[in-house]
């Protein structure tokens, strides 16, 4: 399975990248986690005979963002959008006079709400909320005799390690700089990351989702990157277009 990570800043873009989305290529299927900024290269590495499932982890705007360029996809069977108790409701915003509603793409749309516990898609979905300021879905997703988890925005929680127990690959955040701390707005720095992939004996971990604030350099990327590394072995700092198979 092909992972692509079409845009792995937080908060807002800049020159280093697009907010958060990640394609994951399986064999039978397109799976679109979060749909920031990044997505709107999506149509460069995806299929549209393909089938397509969208998972949102929560609605704040640099995760949902991308949903404004939706209109240029062309899917041709129903793109099925997740996200947590509440999505419904709050993904009305995407309606005039701020972009095209739904109902106007050139494909259909359907929108589920997902709550806590597995779900058995056409794929096993296991669902569990994160630590956040607002209600925010971490994803543990089996697939194609694989397991990913996407847990970003949060901070340390059981969950965390739930999610990402045994996994061939974790997805995690890395909003903040190593050695910071955020009690306010919760989120992982590298060492912390790190110890969550290794005492959840998850095979390999990707950071993404840096903070637009607090990293405005590659260097700083890598920075984290070897500081994770320290605790976990097997780690890479994501940038735009950076792929992984697994």
């Amino acid at each position: 399975m092909r992972i692509v990570f079409l845009g792995t800043v937080g908060w807002f873009s800049t020159d280093l990248g697009r907010t958060s989305c990640v394609l994951l290529d399986s064999e039978e299927c397109h799976i679109i986690l979060d749909a920031g900024g990044g997505i709107h290269r999506l149509d460069e590495y995806i299929n549209f005979e393909k089938r397509a499932y969208m998972f949102l982890s929560h609605l704040h705007l640099d995760h949902i963002v991308g949903l404004h360029v939706l209109g240029k996809m062309r899917f041709k069977q129903t793109l099925n959008i997740y996200g947590p108790e509440g999505a419904s409701e709050g993904l009305k915003i995407i309606r005039h006079p701020y972009t095209a509603p739904f109902s106007s793409l050139p494909f259909k749309t359907e929108i589920h709400e997902l709550t806590e516990g597995m779900h058995h898609l056409p794929f096993p979905v296991t669902c569990r909320l994160l630590l956040h300021s607002d209600p925010c879905l971490g994803y543990r997703i089996e697939i194609d005799d694989k397991v990913v988890a996407y847990c970003t925005d949060t901070g340390i929680c059981e969950n965390l390690y739930r999610l990402a127990a045994n996994a061939d690959l974790l997805i995690t955040e890395c909003s903040l700089r190593p050695g910071q701390k955020s009690r306010i707005w919760p989120h992982l720095n590298p060492e912390e990351a790190a110890e969550i992939a290794k005492r959840a004996d998850a095979k390999q971990l990707v950071l993404t989702h840096f903070d637009a604030y607090h990293y405005k350099t590659a260097e700083e990327r890598k920075e984290a990157e070897a500081v994770s590394k320290n605790v976990f072995e097997n780690t890479v700092a994501a940038h735009d277009g950076f792929e992984v198979e697994i």
